[in-house]
Order: structure tokens, then C-alpha cells, then sequence
């Protein structure tokens, strides 16, 4: 999958040099190449939409959070409880215990479970719509400026260097940031 992505920006990369190439003579690349670079993971630490967004996300994952440590909590006292009285119930009321224990605790694991895939889900829903708010700001930049196409910096991304005069990751959080009250 990684790999496709990185043979994908390759091909971008080169049909983006091919379009600033087709300017000048053949074989030379003109002075004034229409390429960006933007490292989306500054743009959504520096701007005040991707500290809301963090703030907002943090928030309902320290929600679920409280929720499994609620269970959790209630587990460990029946689990407690049954211990304390273990010695005094009948064996007909130790395996009622034992079977409410572990009823309780496959709830918990479903519990967990489900609010995990509930905070991967918001996760993606807030990351989803940053990029979207994100991308119409680069967009409108990248018009400002008069670029061709504009490419992802970063760790994991398929550009390993480029010339600082490039980024316009400065300009895209500004944008965004006039766009965020």
C-alpha cells in the first residue's frame, strides 16, 4: 500500500517537472518552477483549528476513557467482593458468582471494544474534516501564488528534500487560520 503511494507522488513529482519543463527549451528547467510543499502535520499543530480539533478530540477520548475505568473499577470490586465472601457461600452460590464475574467481564471487553473502535471512528471523522479545511487552504494559496501543484512534506512522505523556498506551510496556516475565528 505504502508503496503504491510512494510510486504514485513519483509519477506526480515527475509529470509536475515535466509540466515546469514544457516551459522552457528541451531539456532545461525554467527558473521560476510552480511547485509547493506543505507539511500538514505543522499546519494542523500551529493553526487554532487543529489545536480546537486536538482539544475536541482529546476531550471524548478521556470521556471513553472515564467510562472503561467506571467498569473496570466494578469489576475489581465484585471480583474483590467474591473473594471476602468465597469462604462462606454454598458451591451453587460461588459458581452464580463466578458466572456473573465472568458475564461482566466479556461485557467489559465488548464495552471496551466498542469504544475503542468509537474513538478510532472520531478520530478519523476530525482528521477527515481538518484535511478538508486543510486542502481549500492550500488550494487557495497555491491559486495565489500561481502553483501547478503543491506536494506533502514530511516524516513519511515521498519528498526527502527540497529547497526551503518551496514551503508555503507558513502561508497555508496563516490562511487558515483567517478562516478560523
Amino acid at each position: 500500500m505504502r508503496e503504491r503511494g510512494m510510486i504514485r507522488s513519483g509519477l506526480l513529482l515527475a509529470f509536475a517537472l515535466l509540466l515546469s519543463a514544457g516551459c522552457g527549451t528541451a531539456g532545461t528547467v525554467p527558473s521560476a518552477t510552480k511547485i509547493g510543499l506543505v507539511e500538514f502535520q505543522k499546519v494542523f499543530s500551529d493553526t487554532t483549528l487543529g489545536k480546537k480539533t486536538l482539544e475536541s478530540l482529546n476531550s471524548f477520548i478521556k470521556n471513553r476513557e472515564a467510562l472503561i475505568e467506571l467498569e473496570e473499577r466494578e469489576l475489581k470490586r465484585l471480583q474483590e467482593d467474591f473473594a471476602k465472601q468465597a469462604s462462606v457461600l454454598s458451591e451453587t452460590a460461588k459458581r452464580e458468582r463466578e458466572e456473573q464475574f465472568r458475564r461482566r467481564a466479556q461485557e467489559f471487553q465488548q464495552k471496551t471494544g466498542e469504544l475503542s473502535r468509537e474513538v478510532q471512528e472520531k478520530q478519523k471523522e476530525v482528521q477527515e474534516g481538518f484535511r478538508e479545511k486543510a486542502d481549500r487552504a492550500v488550494a487557495k494559496v497555491a491559486q495565489q501564488l500561481g502553483l501547478l501543484v503543491v506536494f506533502e512534506k514530511g516524516r513519511g512522505a515521498p519528498v526527502p528534500y527540497s529547497d526551503a523556498s518551496l514551503d508555503i506551510t507558513a502561508k497555508v496556516i496563516d490562511e487558515l487560520n483567517k478562516a478560523t475565528p
